[in-house]
This record gives structure tokens, sequence and C-alpha cells, in this order.
């Protein structure tokens, strides 16, 4: 079954915000574990210039010392965080919406992988945030562009489908190739396991969005990636 939807994405655009809206499919028949890994069942995508809101999380000692995707050692009093998409080296502004509270902290992981969740937050900046016990809290999510990393060249991909076997992901491969160039799968490992992600490269985010309101079409999750 696939059901129509509307989404907005607010972005900056030189200077000034605006408000886009996104109708896509989706498909109501997933698998329980793509939803870990897309958080959605819809075109989503932040660029490494923008605003984004939703909720947040925070992680501390069961991580602490333990690598992070970008292969720093994690520290629970560094103010750092996870997030799906924005380049390792980012600066974000995370604001509590519950109590206007603000803190920056800098990309080194990935993640949170659990439904409706952008952002985990180190303990140091959950602390700041006065967010600990609450453990989830609605937050805003602001690029601080003189802070962060700047890429000349931007390259994009979509992702049509996330797997905890091998086995699932290469015959997804297949399937796809029949119809796409430059399929690739790429793993992503985590403390418990590895996940296998089934991915098209695209070579611009017009492409990007294109091929993902294909495969949304034929009933798969899409997702729109700016890769590093």
């Amino acid at each position: 079954m696939v059901k129509s939807i509307k989404r907005f994405i607010i972005m900056q655009d030189s200077g000034k915000v605006r408000i886009e809206y996104l109708k896509v499919k989706i498909s109501l028949f997933i698998i329980p574990f793509m939803f870990l890994l897309t958080s959605c069942t819809r075109i989503s995508y932040l660029p490494s210039e923008g605003v984004q809101s939703g909720l947040a999380s925070w992680y501390g000692a069961d991580f602490h010392g333990k690598l992070t995707s970008n292969r720093e050692i994690y520290n629970m009093h560094d103010l750092t965080a996870a997030h799906k998409t924005l380049p390792f080296g980012t600066h974000v502004m995370v604001t509590n919406l519950n109590n206007g509270k603000s803190i920056t902290v800098r990309i080194n992981d990935r993640g949170p992988f659990v439904k409706g969740r952008i952002i985990d937050l180190s303990y140091a900046a959950a602390k700041a945030l006065d967010m600990v016990g609450a453990g989830v809290v609605p937050v805003r999510i602001e690029v601080i562009p003189q802070r962060s990393p700047k890429k000349l060249i931007v390259k994009y991909s979509v992702q049509a489908g996330a797997f905890i076997f091998k086995k699932n992901a290469h015959t997804l491969h297949k399937k796809l190739r029949r119809s796409y160039r430059h399929v690739y799968i790429s793993q992503f490992k985590t403390p418990n396991r590895t996940y296998y992600r089934v991915r098209i490269k695209a070579g611009s985010l017009s492409e990007a969005e294109k091929i993902a309101a294909r495969l949304n079409k034929d009933g798969y999750t899409a997702i729109v990636f700016e890769e590093q």
C-alpha cells in the first residue's frame, strides 16, 4: 500500500529562511530495521548549511572511551554530538525548545538510529541544555558555517534500503543495478552490529531527488544524503 504525504524542510538561503514542501509517496509495508536506520519513510535531507527541528537524545558512560564514527575516542565530557548526515567537524547550535537553553557542539559521530530523533548529544552537551533527566527533548539545530568545514565539491547519494544481513543487501543491489547506475553497498558499524546500506550515487541534488522520487514511487524508502 502506498500513501502520499507532505513534509516541510526549513533551509537557509542568502540569509533568509524559507520553507519548502515536499510531496512524496511512501510504502506502509517497511520492515522494522529500516525504520532504525532511516528514522522516517520519506525523502529526508539536511544540507551542510541549514536549520533542522526534531528530537534530541544523549549518550554517555556506555560509550565513553570507545571509537566514534570519525575514529576519535568518545569523551562524554566534551561538547560533541552524533548526526546522520552532517559532515564531521561541523559545528551546530542546539537549542532546547522546552527551556530556550543553547549550546554549540561539534559533529564527530553518526546517529541517532531511533525513529524521530535528529541528534545524539554528549553527556556534557545534554547537561548544558538541562535535558539529562528528561532524556529526549525537542530541539532546533542551526549549522554554524564559520566554524564548519568548507566543502568545495558536494556529492550526493540516495539510500534505497538498509539491512542487517549482507545477503539481503546484495539481492537489492543486484535488482537496482538493472535500472540504475552507480549502485553500491556501504557498511556502517555500531557497537552491536554491522548494517549494509544500499545506495545510488547521484551527480547533483536535483538528480538525487529524481532518483529518490522514483524509488518512493516503486515502494522503496528513499533518503537523500550529502556525502563527505
